[in-house]
């Protein structure tokens, strides 16, 4: 192993919001040369899969003051001082040129001991709020890579707008050519991530059963819904006359969202930076359940630019959501200037914006 090879550690929890970008990072750095390993719990390491398998997976205690009782909320600090020591006693012996969090509970002890350590550290954040490890680390860290810009960091504190990265189906696809809605079939994609696609399945195929006949015949959907709300969904488009393809899960979500007309989404990081990406307009309810109200901060600039209508749950009834399908899809100009809005916010070369951040502070901690 040449002696001058680079070693990152990227802290990551177990959701995909976070192991994506987590994971993009790692892909580009060991195409760069470096080694990469990166820190998790028991939990993240089932959600490494998608990792390259150069990629070494080191699993730290961790937990949660969000979940269990109170003797599993008491155990907390003792899980995380555990993790923090495992994570101390792993860089001792490999001493990483620079640590990257990309939030949820497991980064924790990668992160804090990074801090006790003195050594190059950095996160991203993937929503317009900051979560509540990074919170954390937000004045203790050396550089804030922001996935949606702008994003709320405390007073005094600065972030780099580097974006959120996306996958290489989503990136062949970025800036793809738009087709405006006319009197031909009309695609309108519908999804909404596990926690969100509820009120959607109950909203969405009665909204698209109120906009004009005319327009209605020429609608073609693809609703993304849980499986238990699947088959009331797909008969409730039965019955409206609508053609609709209803699944639990896509796995072609680029090619969809590169032939849609319109986009009907919740406002996940992931979720808008595709929809930027690949430019395309849409309507954005953010998830009101959300701690932080991140999805609203998610979808604000797109909102703001005209790229998207931003409807709050209270304001998603089937009235009101089909008079925005309607207006949308029967304005060419306007889809259209919905469509380039949204490719302006795009951040194509979010990962290479990262790439560059890490490799600046890695230095910068070599040269001191």
């Amino acid at each position: 192993m040449p002696a001058e090879q680079k070693l990152i550690v990227i802290a990551a929890g177990g959701t995909g919001g976070h192991m994506f970008p987590a994971q993009a990072l790692a892909e580009a750095l060991l195409e760069r040369g470096w080694r990469v390993k990166l820190s998790t719990d028991a939990r993240g390491a089932r959600y490494t899969g998608g990792f390259p398998q150069a990629v070494q997976i080191e699993q730290v205690p961790a937990a949660t003051f969000a979940r269990g009782g109170i003797l599993a909320k008491a155990g907390v600090p003792l899980r995380l001082g555990a993790g923090v020591m495992s994570a101390m006693a792993a860089m001792r012996r490999d001493r990483p040129s620079v640590v990257v969090g990309f939030g949820g509970y497991p980064a924790f002890p990668a992160m804090a001991a990074a801090w006790l350590m003195r050594l190059p550290r950095m996160f991203h954040e993937q929503n317009g709020v900051l979560g509540r490890v990074n919170q954390v680390f937000a004045r203790k860290v050396d550089a804030i890579a922001c996935g949606t810009w702008p994003t709320t960091l405390p007073d005094g504190v600065e972030g780099v707008y580097t974006g959120n990265p996306v996958r290489a189906a989503v990136l062949e696809r970025a800036g793809a050519a738009y087709i405006p809605p006319g009197d031909y079939p009309l695609s309108v994609v519908v999804i909404g991530g596990s926690q969100g696609a509820r009120i959607l399945s109950d909203v969405v195929p009665d909204a698209l059963g109120q906009v004009p006949e005319a327009l209605r015949a020429n609608l073609r959907v693809a609703h993304q819904a849980r499986a238990e709300d699947m088959d009331r969904v797909a008969g409730r488009y039965r019955e409206l006359g609508i053609d609709a393809e209803v699944a639990p899960f896509f796995d072609d979500v680029p090619r969809r969202f590169t032939e849609a007309q319109l986009i009907i989404s919740r406002a996940g990081a992931s979720s808008v930076a595709d929809i930027s990406v690949i430019g395309r307009p849409s309507i954005l309810i953010p998830l009101a359940a959300a701690i932080r109200d991140e999805q609203s901060a998610n979808a604000r600039a797109l909102g703001e630019s005209g790229a998207a209508v931003v409807l709050s749950e209270t304001e998603t009834t089937p009235p009101a959501l089909a008079g925005h399908v309607t207006a949308i899809l029967s304005d060419p100009t306007a889809a259209l200037k919905m469509s380039q809005e949204a490719s302006k916010l795009g951040r194509p070369d979010a990962t290479e914006r990262l790439v560059e951040m890490v490799e600046t502070l890695s230095n910068k901690g070599k040269n001191e």
